[in-house]
């Protein structure tokens, strides 16, 4: 079965359509800018509407240690999504003890990993264009095919641009095991549709 990831969640309609869609994962962006950013005590309030479910991500860009431990106080994340070099990623997955998931963003083959970094798992998504604000989330689509070929050194999530529309043409052409969407889920920046998301998570599974 594809995995999916619903990210970026930020109120009680997308977060509780997630769950009953059946999304593996939900996750957190505590990145200050997002506009899908959460505080800890947002994300602790909107995983106590849940017990069990879907395991919970945290997401953090260049983090110091602070905000992880501020994070984890708050609520369990199972895994720490992490926009930073792998030397960094490794050091952060010893220190908190939970799984790691690294973004790596590729324009070309050439820039997908191939050998263990200590982590647990990559999310590999277009790199941001000129001007963005932030690592991910953009709506960028990559060029699925380059990653069919592509022999990982651990499991990885494709993100970047996906919709209901494109999600199983998008897990065909690449070969994703599983699939991660924030943008492509909105009916406006930073705002779920409950709807598209059940849709999203019925196309990745049907395909």
């Amino acid at each position: 079965m594809i995995g999916v990831k619903i990210c970026g969640l930020n109120d009680a309609a997308g977060f509780d359509a997630a769950v009953a869609a059946g999304a593996d994962w939900v996750g957190f962006v505590f990145f200050p800018t997002s506009p899908r950013a959460v505080t800890p005590a947002q994300a602790a309030a909107l995983s106590a509407r849940h017990a069990g479910g879907p395991k919970r991500v945290g997401l953090f860009v260049d983090p110091l240690d602070a905000d992880i431990e501020a994070a984890l106080a708050a609520l369990p994340l199972d895994v720490l999504q992490l926009y930073v070099p792998p030397a960094r990623a490794a050091e952060l997955r010893g220190r908190f003890g939970r799984d790691v998931w690294r973004a790596v963003g590729v324009t070309t083959a050439a820039g997908l990993p191939q050998g263990g970094e200590g982590v647990d798992g990559y999310v590999v998504e277009p790199k941001p264009p000129p001007g963005a604000t932030r690592p991910g989330g953009n709506a960028v689509s990559l060029d699925w095919p380059l990653l069919s070929g592509w022999r990982a050194p651990h499991p990885w999530l494709l993100a970047g641009g996906l919709t209901p529309d494109n999600v199983a043409g998008a897990i065909r052409a690449s070969g994703a095991a599983a699939v991660d969407v924030s943008s492509g889920v909105e009916r406006a920046k930073g705002v779920k549709d409950p709807a598209m998301i059940a849709a999203f998570v019925a196309a990745a599974r049907a395909a």
